[in-house]
C-alpha cells in the first residue's frame, strides 16, 4: 500500500499522504519483508485448519447445501489504544440506553409519552412482544449479548450501521482468527503488545451467572440451539464447549411444576440460565408458533415467573428493527441525558411520505434496506444496481415503503486485505460484542469482516464476504 489513498475512502494503514499510520508501521515493517509465496502458503494453511477443525457455516437457499468455511484474511485491522477506548465508550453508552429502552416500552412507555418515538413504531412492530409487557428481568438486563456493526466512514469517523440485539452471532469467528494468527505468526505477537480476546467466553458465562434468578448460588447455564443445520451451529458448540456448560436443544428440555429441566442420564437437573440461539417465535408453542418443534412447551409461563432467564430476552427485537435505529441517538439523550458518542448513519424512513419521495428520486445514490432484513439480503445498493433493478426495487418501494430505510452510500473505510492479485484495499466493518450483566463489559477486538471482491461494500459471509483478526494494541 504505496502512495496517496484515493479520496473516495479512508485507509486504515495509510494517511492522505500515503504514509503509515503509527499504529501500523512495526506490522508494515514486517510485511514488507514477507514474500507473497510464503504468505500464499499460510492462508493456504488457514484454509486447510479451518476446515478441519469444522468452522463452517451453512448458506440457507444454497442449492448445493454444503459447508463453507468463512474466507480468512491473514492482514489484521489494527486500532491504537486511545481510538479503541472512545469506540468502547460509545458502544457502552448505546448498549445502556437499548436497555433502558426496552425495558421501559415493556413497562412504562415513557418515550411514548413523552413523543420521541411514535407508539406505532413500537406496538405494532412485528417483534413487539404483548406478552412481555409488565414482565420483569434480572437487573432489567433483555440484550446481554449485543453485536454493533460499526463502520468508519468520511474521514475517519465512526457510525453505527445497525444493532444486533435477539441472536447476535460471529464471536467464534473473532476468537478462532485470532488463535489461527497466532499459530501462523508468533513472531507478531512476539513484537506487537496486541491486547487479548480470548476470555470473552469466561466474560459471557460470567454475564449469564450475574442475570439468573434470585436464590441459586451455583446456577445452571446451557446454551439453546436450533440443531445442527442451523447456519450458525458451529458457534452455538463452540460457545457452550469454551464455557463448560450444555449444548442443549428443545426437545432436551421441560417445563415441570413452574421450573425448566434439562433431561441428563442422571435424571432431570434443573436450568437457571438458557443462552438461547433460536428466535422468538420458535421458543414456546404454546404462545408464538404452534408449529415449531424447537422450542419447548410452557417456557414463557416460567420466564414470565422469573424462575429461569433467557438471554438474550424475549421481544429485542423490537430495539434491533431498522425502523426503531434513526431513534437511538434520542433514546441516549432520554435515558442517560447525555448526547450519543456515536454517530447514527443518516436515515430516510420510507413511511414517511417526504422521506419517501426524496428515496424515490434518488434511489441510484442510496442504499434501501428491509426494517427485518439481515445477511445483506433484502437490499438495493443504488449505485451498484442496474437501471432494471433500479426499477423493480422502486415498485416494490411504492407497494410498501413502510418497511423500508433508506440512507446514503457510504465510503466504508478500506484495509489491506491478501487477495488474488496481492495485497489490496478492501472495504470493512467491524461487529464488537458487548455483554451485559452486573456492568456492562467487552474484550478489545471484535469481528471485522471484509468485502473480498473489489469495489463491494457487502462484507456479509453469506455474501461472499470474509473476516480479519482485529488487534487493539496496548500502550
Amino acid at each position: 500500500m504505496s502512495g496517496k489513498r484515493s479520496n473516495r475512502f479512508f485507509d486504515e494503514m495509510a494517511d492522505a499522504e500515503g504514509s503509515v499510520r503509527g499504529h501500523y508501521r512495526a506490522f508494515k515493517g514486517w510485511l514488507d519483508t514477507q514474500s507473497d509465496e510464503a504468505l500464499a502458503a499460510k492462508r493456504a494453511e488457514a484454509e486447510v485448519i479451518f476446515r478441519r477443525v469444522g468452522i463452517t457455516f451453512a448458506v440457507y437457499g444454497d442449492g448445493a447445501g454444503t459447508e463453507r468455511t468463512i474466507p480468512f484474511d491473514i492482514i489484521p485491522r489494527i486500532f491504537p489504544t486511545a481510538e479503541w477506548r472512545q469506540l468502547e465508550a460509545g458502544l457502552r453508552q448505546r448498549v445502556k440506553a437499548l436497555n433502558l429502552f426496552i425495558h421501559d416500552i415493556y413497562h412504562d412507555q415513557k418515550i411514548i409519552a413523552a413523543g420521541i418515538v411514535p407508539a406505532e413504531q413500537i406496538l405494532a412492530n412485528s417483534q413487539y412482544r404483548p406478552q412481555m409487557r409488565g414482565v420483569d428481568v434480572p437487573l432489567d438486563i433483555y440484550a446481554h449479548i449485543a453485536g454493533i456493526d460499526v463502520v468508519r466512514a468520511g474521514a475517519g469517523e465512526f457510525y453505527v450501521l445497525e444493532d444486533n440485539l435477539r441472536v447476535p452471532s460471529g464471536v467464534s469467528y473473532m476468537l478462532e482468527d485470532r488463535k489461527m494468527m497466532m499459530r501462523l505468526f508468533p513472531e507478531l505477537f512476539a513484537r506487537n503488545r496486541v491486547a487479548p480476546v480470548a476470555h470473552y467466553p469466561d466474560l459471557l458465562l460470567d454475564s449469564l451467572r450475574a442475570v439468573a434468578p434470585q436464590g441459586g448460588s451455583d446456577p445452571t447455564v446451557v446454551v439453546m440451539t436450533p440443531g445442527s443445520y442451523n447456519s450458525a451451529y458451529f458457534e452455538h458448540a463452540f460457545l457452550a464447549q469454551q464455557m463448560g456448560v450444555e449444548l442443549v436443544e428443545g426437545q432436551d428440555l421441560f417445563v415441570d411444576d413452574g421450573f425448566v429441566y434439562m433431561r441428563t442420564t442422571r435424571g432431570p437437573r434443573r436450568v437457571d440460565v438458557i443462552y438461547r440461539r433460536v428466535d422468538d417465535d420458535f421458543l414456546d408453542p404454546l404462545v408464538f408458533r404452534d408449529d415449531s418443534t424447537l422450542g419447548v412447551p410452557g417456557i414463557l409461563s416460567v420466564y414470565r415467573h422469573g424462575n429461569v432467564t433467557l438471554a438474550n430476552a424475549i421481544g429485542t427485537g423490537v430495539a434491533d428493527d431498522k425502523s426503531i435505529y434513526p431513534y437511538v441517538p434520542d433514546m441516549i439523550r432520554f435515558y442517560l441525558d447525555e448526547d450519543a458518542i456515536l454517530n447514527n448513519v443518516p436515515t430516510y424512513q420510507c413511511r414517511r411520505k417526504d422521506e419517501l419521495s426524496y428515496t424515490l428520486a434518488n434511489l441510484s445514490e442510496l442504499v434501501v434496506k428491509e426494517t427485518h432484513g439481515a445477511g445483506g439480503y433484502g437490499m438495493l445498493i443504488g449505485p451498484a444496481s442496474t437501471k432494471a433493478e433500479i426499477e423493480r426495487f422502486r415498485e416494490v418501494l411504492v407497494a410498501h415503503p413502510e418497511k423500508y430505510i433508506a440512507q446514503p452510500t457510504l465510503a466504508l473505510s478500506a484495509c489491506p486485505t491478501y487477495v488474488e492479485s496481492g495485497i489490496a484495499p478492501r472495504h470493512i466493518d467491524l461487529r464488537p460484542f458487548v455483554l451485559s450483566g452486573k456492568g456492562v463489559r467487552m474484550v478489545p477486538g471484535g469481528l471485522t469482516r471484509v468485502a473480498l471482491r473489489e469495489g463491494s461494500l457487502v462484507v456479509n459471509s453469506s455474501q461472499g464476504g470474509g473476516t480479519k483478526d482485529t488487534w487493539v494494541l496496548e500502550d
